[in-house]
C-alpha cells in the first residue's frame, strides 16, 4: 500500500496548544527529551529571527494504527481527544513547548552538562542591538529566577516579580503566546511612573513588533502521514528521520506497534511481558546477556518457518524464513503471544545444552548470536533434545559453528538456513549448510590469543568438555567447580617464564599454551619453569596434598599435555605437540578434518581472518535461505 502524506504549514502557538491539549502526542517509543541550554537557546533565537527550524512528520491518528502515547514532557495530561502522533521533532517541540508554554521551570543540562532546571528570558536591549547576536540577548535563569554570584551571596539579576522583569527589561519567554498581557502589564507599569519610565514604553513596543511578532506570526512545516499508514510503514519512516540520537532498535519499535493491543482482554505491554522473561532467563549465568532483540529473532525464525511450512502444504509459493529487523516489525502480536513461551523455554533449556559443552558463563559465550538459532532449534525439539543421539548432533552442529567462526557477523541469513537445515538433518535430512561450509585452519591455532575470539572461547569449553581436570586437585570441571574454583583459562608454561627465555608474545599468548585451571592452582603454579610447578606439584604442602607422579601424567593427559616435554621445559616441542593435539579435538568435535598447513600455507598477514571468512561463507549463504 502507498502511504499518503500531506505538508502544510502550521503556526507555531497552534502547534502549543495542540501539544497542552493532547491533540498532538509522542508514540510510545520515542525516547526521554536530551537537549542541553545551548541547543534550546539556539532555537528560540532562530524563530525570534524568523528563520527556518526544519520540518515536523507527523501521523494521522484517526486510522488503524493504534500506539500507546504520552504527552510532550511538561505538558498535563491530555484534555482532547488525541488528533496526530508526533513522529519527528519531539525535542524541538519539547524545547519549544518547556521554554514557551509553560511556567514550569525546562529541565536541561547546562553548559557543563549538569541537570539543571532554567527559566529563558529575552533581555530586550540586546534582543535590539543590532550588534548583539540574538543567541546572546536570550539568559537562562535560575529556577527561583534569580541569578546569584559570589557562591550565592550577591543577587546579579532578580526577575522573581512582574515588576523585576519590567524594571530589568526582561521578557519572559514561557509567557510567549500571552505576551499581550505581559506587555498591557508593562505598560500599565510604565504609566505608574511615565517620566521616570518612558523609555521603557519605546523598547517595550519595538521588543513586540520586532521579537514577539515572529513567535507569533511564525510558521512550521508539518508533513503529515495518511491515516492509511502501516505500522511497519510509520516505525520505519520513523527510523529514517530520527537522526538525532542512538537509533531505534527493533524492540523498541515492535513495542510501539503491539501497544494498544490487547490479549486476553487485557492490554498488552511489550516491555513488562520481556521483563518478566527476562528476569527468569538472566538466573543462568550464561543466559545474562541475551537481548530483546535476539529474542525476537527466535520469535520470527518459528513464525516464519510456520507460515513457510503452511504455505507449502497448500500448494502456494512459500515465503522466506527470517530474523531480520523487517521480518521481526511483521511479527503480529497473535505470533509473539504463541511462540513466546516456546523460545523462553528454548533458551532455558540452550543453557542446559551449554553447561553439558562446559560453557558457564556469557562472557565465555563463543557467539552469544548463535544463541539465537540454538533457542529456536530447541524450542523445535522440545522434551526430544534429551536423545543422546540428538545431544550429539547438537553438539556437533554447535562446534561447527564455533570452530567455523560462522557468527561473527551478517548472521540473519545462518539463522535462517539453521531453523531450517538442523530439525531436519536431526529427522535423518540432509547435513546442515552450517556444517558443510565449517572449516578450521590449523594454523588459526597460533592466532587465538584474546577472548575476543570464538574459537579461542570454544577450545577453552572443549577441553573441559572432554575431561580436563585442574592440575592441582584433579577435579573435573562440573558447573559446581567451576564457579566454586573460580576456573579461568592460564598459561600452561608461565608468561614470567615465557618473557625470560624470550618467546615472543604472540606465541606464548596462543591458546595452544593456555589451559583451564582453578585461581588456586594458578597461583601454586606462579611464573617458574614447567618442571619446577610439576615438582611443586607432586610434593604438595600444608594447603595442598601431594600427587603422585603417575596421577600427575594422566591430569596433564585431559588437557592434550605431554608430561615429558613440561619436564624437559621445552617450549618448541610443547607447542608442535599440543597444537596437533589440539587440532585432532577440534576434528572429533566438528566431526569433519581441518585444513592442515602442509595443504594451505598460512597467510603470514593472517592475524584473525573471522570477518573474511565470514563474509565468503555468507555470500554463498544468502541465495540458499528461500530454498
Amino acid at each position: 500500500m502507498t502511504t499518503s502524506f500531506k505538508t502544510n504549514p502550521i503556526a507555531l502557538k497552534d502547534l502549543m496548544r495542540e501539544c497542552h491539549e493532547g491533540k498532538l502526542q509522542l508514540p510510545d517509543f520515542q525516547r526521554g527529551w536530551v537537549w542541553d541550554q545551548d541547543r534550546i537557546i539556539d532555537l528560540l533565537a532562530s524563530i525570534s529571527e524568523g528563520f527556518p527550524v526544519g520540518a515536523l512528520m507527523t501521523l494521522d491518528a484517526s486510522g488503524e494504527v493504534a500506539f500507546a502515547v504520552r504527552p510532550v514532557e511538561g505538558a498535563p495530561p491530555a484534555a482532547k481527544p488525541l488528533e496526530a502522533y508526533l513522529l519527528d521533532g519531539q525535542q524541538r517541540m519539547t524545547s519549544l513547548y518547556q521554554s514557551t508554554s509553560t511556567r514550569s521551570a525546562v529541565a536541561t543540562l547546562t553548559a557543563k552538562k549538569q541537570p539543571a532546571r532554567l527559566h529563558f528570558y529575552f533581555d530586550i536591549r540586546a534582543a535590539l542591538n543590532p550588534n548583539i547576536a540574538r543567541r546572546d540577548a536570550i539568559v537562562p535563569v535560575p529556577e527561583d529566577r534569580v541569578i546569584r554570584a559570589n557562591f550565592g551571596r550577591d543577587i546579579v539579576l532578580d526577575l522573581s516579580t512582574e515588576a523585576s522583569e519590567f524594571a530589568a527589561l526582561h521578557f519572559p519567554i514561557d509567557r510567549m503566546f500571552e505576551a499581550q498581557l505581559w506587555v498591557q502589564a508593562a505598560l500599565t507599569w510604565v504609566l505608574q511612573d511615565m517620566e521616570a519610565r518612558k523609555d521603557h514604553m519605546a523598547l517595550i513596543n519595538d521588543f513586540s513588533i520586532k521579537v514577539i511578532n515572529n513567535f507569533s506570526d511564525y510558521q512550521v512545516p508539518v508533513i503529515t502521514l495518511g491515516k492509511d499508514t502501516s505500522r511497519p510503514a510509520v516505525c520505519l519512516v520513523f527510523e529514517k528521520v530520527n537522526t538525532g540520537g542512538k537509533p531505534l532498535d527493533a524492540f523498541e519499535l515492535v513495542t510501539a506497534m503491539y501497544a494498544g493491543q490487547e490479549v486476553d482482554g487485557k492490554p498488552f505491554r511489550l516491555r513488562d511481558d520481556w521483563k518478566a522473561r527476562r528476569d527468569k532467563l538472566v538466573k543462568q549465568p550464561v543466559l545474562a546477556n541475551v537481548e530483546p532483540v535476539e529474542f525476537l529473532q527466535a520469535v520470527s525464525l518459528l513464525h516464519t518457518k510456520a507460515l513457510r511450512t503452511k504455505a507449502e502444504d497448500e500448494g502456494r509459493d512459500p515465503p522466506a524464513i527470517s530474523a531480520t529487523r523487517n521480518s521481526l516489525l511483521q511479527i503480529p502480536l497473535s505470533a509473539y503471544v504463541e511462540y513466546a513461551g516456546k523460545v523462553e523455554q528454548g533458551y532455558v533449556t540452550a543453557a542446559k545444552f551449554l553447561h553439558w559443552l562446559k560453557v558457564f558463563r556469557a562472557r565465555d559465550l563463543p557467539y552469544q548470536t548463535q544463541l539465537v538459532p540454538l533457542a529456536a532449534i530447541l524450542a523445535e525439539l522440545g522434551p526430544n533434545w534429551e536423545n543422546d543421539a540428538v545431544r550429539k548432533l547438537l553438539a556437533q552442529w554447535y562446534w561447527c559453528g564455533v570452530f567455523g567462526e560462522l557468527y561473527g557477523s551478517a548472521v540473519e541469513s545462518r539463522f535462517a538456513l539453521d531453523i531450517r537445515d538442523v530439525p531436519r538433518w536431526i529427522s535423518g535430512g540432509a547435513v546442515p549448510q552450517t556444517i558443510e561450509r565449517a572449516d578450521f585452519r590449523e594454523e588459526r591455532l597460533r592466532t587465538l590469543r584474546t577472548r575476543l575470539s570464538a574459537a579461542y572461547k570454544g577450545v577453552h569449553a572443549l577441553l573441559m568438555r572432554c575431561g580436563a581436570e585442574d592440575f592441582r586437585s584433579g577435579q573435573p570441571f562440573d558447573q559446581t567447580v567451576f564457579f566454586d574454583e573460580n576456573v579461568d583459562i592460564h598459561h600452561v608454561f608461565p608468561e614470567a617464564w615465557c618473557k625470560s627465555n624470550n618467546i615472543k608474545p604472540e606465541v606464548y599468548n596462543s591458546i595452544v599454551n593456555k589451559a583451564p585451571l582453578s585461581a588456586r592452582t594458578n597461583r601454586v603454579i606462579g611464573g617458574v619453569a614447567p618442571s619446577a610447578y610439576l615438582a611443586r606439584l607432586e610434593k604438595g604442602s600444608a594447603q595442598n596434598p601431594p600427587i603422585a607422579a603417575d596421577r600427575l601424567e594422566s591430569i596433564l593427559r585431559t588437557h592434550e599435555i605431554s608430561v615429558a616435554l613440561l619436564q624437559a621445559n621445552d617450549f618448541t616441542a610443547f607447542f608442535d605437540d599440543r597444537r596437533e593435539r589440539l587440532l585432532k579435538l577440534i576434528e572429533t568435535a566438528m566431526g569433519k578434518p581441518a585444513v592442515r598447513e602442509d595443504v594451505a600455507p598460512p597467510d603470514p598477514d593472517d592475524s584473525f581472518g573471522e570477518d573474511e571468512r565470514e563474509a565468503e561463507l555468507m555470500e554463498a549463504a544468502e541465495s540458499e535461505v528461500a530454498a
